[in-house]
C-alpha cells in the first residue's frame, strides 16, 4: 500500500491493532523498533505477545533486534 499516509512494512501476522499502535506511536518501518525495547513496545495499547514475537522473528530476519537484545 505505498503512497497511503497509513502504510507501514511490519508484517501483516503482527495484526492490524498493533500495527495501528505502532504508527500511533509514529513507527512506520521496521528498522525505527531497533530503537525501543520489546517491553516498550508491548506497553503500547494493542500490542501483545504475539505481535512481538511475529516483530522480533521479523526483525532478525533482517539481522536486526530490539534495543537491548
Amino acid at each position: 500500500m505505498p503512497g497511503r499516509p497509513d502504510a507501514d512494512d511490519f508484517p501483516h501476522a503482527a495484526g492490524n491493532p498493533a500495527r495501528g499502535a505502532l504508527r500511533a506511536a509514529g513507527c512506520t518501518r521496521l528498522t525505527q523498533l531497533t530503537a525501543l525495547t520489546a517491553a516498550e513496545v508491548l506497553a503500547l495499547h494493542g500490542v501483545g505477545p504475539k505481535a512481538i514475537r511475529v516483530l522480533r522473528e521479523a526483525l532478525a530476519a533482517e539481522g536486526l533486534s530490539f534495543a537491548g537484545e
